[in-house]
């Protein structure tokens, strides 16, 4: 059923432990704030801590509630280039496919397109077989 309601960091949870193989590190559900979700070893969407790339341009303040997702090339480029858009790129990402995105913009996406960015990001990080099984709707 598709949701067109506002995404929240629960849904990013949800979301990233639903699809096939996925380990959350770490594991304590007591700290979701820094989760990261693996497919066999390999981050597909984590939660990042403040870093000097990401500040607020106004303020100069880093940005204390940064997400990362694993994307195609094509795929940030369409998401950060939309004018509007709460998806964001710093220069230290430039040449890696992956975009960012606030918690507190979560509110500005839809469930619907948080679960297509995380469906991706798992795409091209897990094996090809897996992703393929996936894709076919194989158990």
């Amino acid at each position: 059923m598709a949701s067109t309601r506002q995404a929240t960091v629960h849904d990013v949870h949800d979301i990233a432990a639903s699809l096939p193989e996925v380990v959350r590190d770490p594991p304590d559900p007591h700290s979701p704030s820094r989760a990261a979700y693996t497919i066999r070893g390999k981050a597909f969407v984590f939660f990042r801590g403040p870093r000097k790339d990401a500040h607020d341009p106004e303020t100069g303040e880093l940005y204390p509630d940064v997400m990362a997702f694993h994307c195609t090339a094509e795929d940030k480029e369409a998401l950060v280039g939309d004018p509007g858009s709460p998806w964001f790129t710093t220069p230290h990402w430039n040449g890696y496919n992956a975009v960012l995105l606030l918690e507190r913009d979560l509110a500005k996406v839809s469930v619907d397109e948080l679960r297509e960015v995380i469906t991706d990001a798992w795409l091209v990080r897990a094996p090809k077989r897996l992703a393929r099984a996936f894709l076919e709707g194989a158990p």
